[in-house]
Formats: C-alpha cells, structure tokens, sequence
C-alpha cells in the first residue's frame, strides 16, 4: 500500500518521466528519419543518380536604418570634451537661432573679418572693445582704421587678490570723450564676478554711476566671465541658476536707469552655464574665436578675435562685429556699401598671404571652436 509520501513523489516524478519519455522518442524518431535519408542517398550515387543539394537560399539579415539626427542641422549641439571625447547637448525649441550664415564672413587682408548680405553690402559693423589695459593715442586714426563703434569698460568686479571688490576703470571718462569726438559709436561693458544676485545689482548700480552724463550709442553688456587661470576664483562653483539671476538682474537695473542692456558670454559658457530661454529677450554678444562661429543660437554682436591691431591703439586689441545699429530706433540690420577692395564670399587668399593674426582659438575635429576665455581686462 503506498503512503502519502510516496504519492506525492509519484505525482511530481510522473510529468517528468513523460517529458523525458517524449523527448527521447522524438529524438530517435529523428536519427531514425536521417539515417533513411542518408541509405536512400548512397542507394541513388550507387546507381549514378547525382543528389544535389537544396537549393534553397539562406536567409539574409536586414538590419534596421538609423536615423542619424547629428547629422541635421537643429537636433543635436556636439562638443569637444577632455574627459569624454565628442559630447552633445540637445537644442533647445524656444531658444532662436543663428540668423547669420559663416559662408558670407570673409577674413581679409588684414585679418579682420566682414560679414556681407545677400546683395554684397555689409551687414555688420566693425568695431572694438577696450579698458584700460589698452593704451590708446590717437581716436581719429582708430576711427580711420575702418572702427564703426567701441565697447568701454565701466569698472569690474576683482579676482585675485582684489576678489570681490568693486573698482571703476580709470581710462573710461577719458576714452569716452575720445572715441565721441572722434565719431565713434558708444557703447559699454562691465566686467563682473559677481557670486549672487545682490551682487549683480550692485554692479549694475556703481555702472550706472559712471554713465552719468554720457550718451550711449551702443547698450551696456554684463560681461560675467570664469577665471581659469585663478584656481580659487570665487565664481568657479557659481549654479546655473544663479548665474542666470545675476545676468537678468544686472540687465534689468541697467535698464530701469534709462540705459538699453545685452550680456556678453563665450560659447561654452553660455551652453552650460546659462538658462538660455529665460535670456532669449536680452541682446547677445557671442565670444567664440576661429575660423567663423559655430554657435547654434542667434547673436547680435561676434567677439572673433583677441589679437586684432589698430592704428592708433598700443598692443593687441578684441574685434567684434555687430550685426544691429543700435544707434538708430528699432535697431536696424545693418547694409552699408562694402571696401571695394573686400574680399567677398567665395574670394580666398592665398595661404602665404593670409594673415592670422586677426583670429585665436583651436577648431576640433568636429568643427566646433575651443574658446579661450579673455581675461579681467580683455572683455
């Protein structure tokens, strides 16, 4: 008689034993079938019956297509990085972009840069950005170097051993009536390094001071930079969103005391540092040297160089092109009638000629710049 135990062990061995039954049966089936075919084969050669194999064609794997969006324009944003190689950042929807097509900014002669329209006019004037660090001597001959406008510095905010600290530039009141009198467009830039929004505020503040009686062709620029060099800056851990706060800040005070505001930043600066859709209403001066800008986003003046040289001015000196006159109401796009001897578009120097003194920075391979950061008194 079995016990309990022993039928349970047979309920459970029982499937088991049939599966393996079933399995085995099916396996000799199959010997036995190849065995018939291989006699039935060596039957058919013996009597001079030539088999031949099927003719049956193996299956091909198709792989899938890749969409390859970095290929196309508007999907992806891709960069060079020392730690990771080629990185990408998405482009963001409700951000504008660049209106200024690279093919039409042709280097000269003289390693200046102009950038045409359509038509063969210039859309974009030429202009300079100096402090005290750039001794000036003689604003008419500046003005005769084919300058349009010039960006002074106001003051700054230190680092080093002056971080923190407030200080106005000595040379502003003077190259203001200079660069004036000599018919120069005007505008103004203060650097800073501010760490919080009040901060921000109060550069705006002590910028306004030093503007009092002038008249500005040009806006202000809140130019917020990260020193490299320094490696105790005080801005090196400054979050994006801060940084975004002391940008609106300042523009915001600069404007509540009559005056028209733009930020400056270089490339990468601005793609990792800024919330660039809260910004998008503030005009942009773009920092990016090489060959011609790769910066997605639209911009309304171009930093493109910090080894320019004019006459008139000791030492090497920040270009810029600006592609808005600020001067007049509405801020016009610009066209004036080009230099008869300019290079145009699809006109090239030939390469011992060309002068490269007018454009700094490394291109990587995937054709983005690596921006090299100006310093306290160079933006």
């Amino acid at each position: 008689m079995l016990t309990p135990k022993m039928k349970t062990i047979l309920k459970i061995a029982a499937p088991a034993a049939a599966f393996v039954l079933t399995v085995s049966l099916f396996g000799a089936a199959l010997y036995n079938r190849n065995r018939k075919i291989r006699e039935l084969r060596s039957q058919l050669e013996s009597q001079g019956i030539s088999v031949e194999e099927s003719t049956a064609e193996e299956s091909v794997y198709e792989p899938t297509t890749v969409n390859h969006h970095y290929d196309r324009r508007g999907y992806k944003i891709l960069l060079s990085d020392d730690t990771f190689g080629q990185i990408w950042l998405p482009v963001l929807s409700d951000v504008p972009l660049s209106e200024h097509p690279t093919d039409r900014m042709v280097q000269q002669r003289n390693g200046r840069v102009l950038s045409f329209d359509e038509a063969g006019n210039l859309n974009a004037m030429t202009g300079i950005d100096i402090s005290s660090h750039n001794p000036v001597s003689d604003w008419d001959a500046v003005k005769a170097d084919g300058i349009d406008f010039v960006m002074l510095r106001v003051g700054y905010r230190g680092y080093g051993v002056d971080t923190g600290t407030l200080k106005t530039d000595d040379k502003f009141r003077e190259y203001y009536k200079g660069a004036k009198k000599a018919g120069l467009l005007v505008g103004a830039y203060f650097f800073s390094q501010a760490i919080t929004e009040e901060e921000a505020v109060e550069e705006a503040q002590l910028t306004a001071k030093q503007l009092e009686g002038c008249e500005l062709d040009f806006p202000v620029a809140y130019d917020w930079e990260l020193i490299f060099h320094d490696t105790k800056a005080r801005t090196d851990n400054v979050p994006v969103d801060v940084l975004t706060d002391c940008t609106l800040a300042f523009c915001q005070n600069i404007e509540s005391f009559g005056y028209r505001a733009s930020f400056y930043q270089n490339k990468r600066t601005s793609l990792f540092k800024l919330d660039l859709p809260r910004l998008k209403e503030i005009p942009f001066w773009l920092a990016e040297y090489g060959d011609g800008p790769t910066y997605i986003y639209n911009y309304d003046m171009w930093q493109y160089s910090c080894k320019g040289t004019v006459a008139g001015i000791s030492g090497e000196v920040d270009l810029n092109l600006c592609f808005r006159d600020y001067s007049k109401e509405g801020d016009p796009v610009i066209s004036l009638p080009a230099p008869e001897d300019a290079l145009r578009p699809g006109e090239t120097l030939p390469a011992e000629t060309t002068d490269t003194t007018g454009t700094s920075g490394t291109t990587d391979t995937t054709g983005t710049t690596v921006e090299t950061t100006a310093s306290e008194g160079a933006a």
